[in-house]
């Protein structure tokens, strides 16, 4: 039989040329360094904006971008290309100790101000929200004393987050406990999805917040920092840099958890390792 031919006629000529530049832009905007693999992946992502903004190359893009006459789209480019793989309680093996520090830290505290959680990449608002029912569970109110700042450098997926509504299938695992307490089930026009109680909602709050900025609108210093399967996209400049600005954010008993795939060790001396993928300060204050 003659072999069928499966390559397919790509609506928009996308050339090496046109993919280095790609590189090269969204590394200097937002620190991602893509590996060769992804050029497909670029291709189906920023195809949609092409037709979006009705130009018909990625030269003519790229040109259009770096020319600062589609300053609004520069946002939208970002947003495309950013990765947000995410769930509810996902490593599961964080928040337990999670628990255990926040009631830990508030023993010690005896009262007073919040204790502050920054959530650097809260994507679609799975992580954060998580974050919140730990704190709730762990106080056993749904007003907890925790403040969860949450950020990213994509704005669509920090509307979805703050809306905090859910298909129905991603909030099915967190069982019906979990989901009795946090969320309430749609009716009518919104069966099949469910919403953050605003109890939950309350406790955090989204803004967009870019690590490669120069400033950082953040305000004092946080008891947990959770930074979780983003560094993965950073080479090990960036990842040294950014961790570098982290230190000086985290209270002396201040912790920091990453991700599965992650290890700080080998880019900072001002961390040790406390858990699996949790690091706390080197030098801890205890004066």
């Amino acid at each position: 039989m003659p072999q069928q031919k499966t390559d397919t006629v790509k609506e928009f000529d996308f050339t090496r040329s046109d993919f280095e530049r790609v590189r090269a832009l969204i590394y200097e905007r937002a620190g991602i360094s893509l590996a060769d693999s992804k050029q497909e992946m670029v291709y189906s992502r920023l195809a949609r904006r092409l037709r979006a903004t009705g130009i018909q190359s990625f030269a003519r893009y790229l040109d259009e971008l770096e020319s600062g006459r589609m300053a609004a789209e520069w946002e939208a480019f970002t947003n495309a290309l950013t990765t947000n793989l995410t769930s509810f309680f996902r490593e599961a093996h964080h928040f337990p100790l999670l628990a255990e520090h926040l009631l830990a830290l508030r023993r010690r505290q005896g009262g007073g101000q919040p204790l502050t959680i920054w959530c650097s990449a809260s994507s679609t608002g799975e992580e954060p929200y998580s974050i919140a029912m730990t704190a709730c569970e762990a106080f056993d109110t749904l007003t907890p004393p925790v403040k969860v700042v949450a950020t990213d450098i994509d704005t669509n997926v920090l509307a979805t987050a703050a809306n905090g509504v859910y298909p129905m299938e991603r909030v099915d695992k967190l069982g019906h406990e979990r989901l009795k307490r946090f969320f309430q089930k749609g009716k009518g026009g919104n069966e099949g999805m469910a919403r953050v109680r605003p109890e939950l909602r309350q406790l955090v709050s989204f803004r967009q917040l870019n690590l490669l900025a120069e400033a950082w609108e953040l305000e004092g210093q946080f008891d947990v920092i959770f930074c979780r399967n983003v560094m993965i996209y950073f080479d090990k400049q960036t990842q040294r840099r950014i961790l570098a600005r982290f230190v000086p954010l985290m209270k002396p008993h201040a912790l920091l958890f990453a991700g599965h795939s992650e290890n700080f060790l080998y880019v900072s001396d001002s961390l040790r390792l406390r858990g699996k993928t949790v690091y706390e300060l080197d030098k801890v204050g205890r004066g």
